[in-house]
């Protein structure tokens, strides 16, 4: 029994110093390694935070820019969509005038055919008021004449039938007679006047 006791005394005086002796290196060694451990979790963890940062930084970007082109590529339909309505409604009427045309010259004749033959002058006068009424109608609604006559030949607005040599040295390249009368409508020239050119 003795021998017993020993041992336990020895173990119980192991306990005790083990208890009382300060940390040695040894005994430091799993707590550092802890840290570490715990160090390397929350650099990694910042890591994936200021990547996943980096990532939402991009696509914001992204988004941004997809925006600012719809935007603008919308800025661009809307302008082009409202300039072709303004354009619309100054030429609606361009089919319709041009089919009037042909009544406007028709007028033009009739005055000048009364004239030759010595028409009656109420009958010319009546020709000439309804001429005078449907020409001012025309002219509110943006139809113009264009006056071509001793002008200088211009394709923009003329087209030439034919060629004859100038009566005089200065109507050279200008117009000489005109066949058949030019509009424009609201500056668009929807009909050009058929002249003929001095050589």
């Amino acid at each position: 029994m003795s021998e017993e006791k020993k041992k336990q005394d020895q173990e119980l005086k192991q306990d005790q110093e083990q208890e009382q002796t300060p940390e040695t290196e040894d005994t430091k060694v799993p707590v550092e390694k802890t840290a570490k451990k715990s160090k390397r979790k929350s650099s990694s963890k910042k890591d994936k935070a200021a990547e996943k940062l980096q990532e939402l930084g991009q696509k914001l970007d992204e988004m941004n820019d997809k925006y600012l082109r719809l935007f603008s590529e919308f800025d661009n339909f809307r302008k082009r969509t409202q300039k072709e309505r303004l354009e619309l409604f100054k030429t609606a009427s361009e089919d319709v005038m041009i089919s009037l045309l042909p009544v406007l010259d028709d007028f033009e004749r009739a005055l000048k055919a009364a004239e030759e033959n010595g028409a009656d002058e109420n009958h010319k006068e009546g020709i000439d008021l309804i001429y005078n009424k449907f020409k001012n109608t025309l002219k509110q609604k943006g139809l113009e004449s264009l006056d071509s006559m001793n002008q200088d030949f211009d394709t923009d607005f003329h087209e030439a039938i034919t060629n004859i040599p100038a009566p005089s040295p200065e109507m050279k390249g200008k117009v000489v007679d005109v066949i058949e009368k030019g509009y424009k409508l609201n500056d668009k020239v929807i009909r050009f006047a058929r002249v003929v050119v001095g050589n």
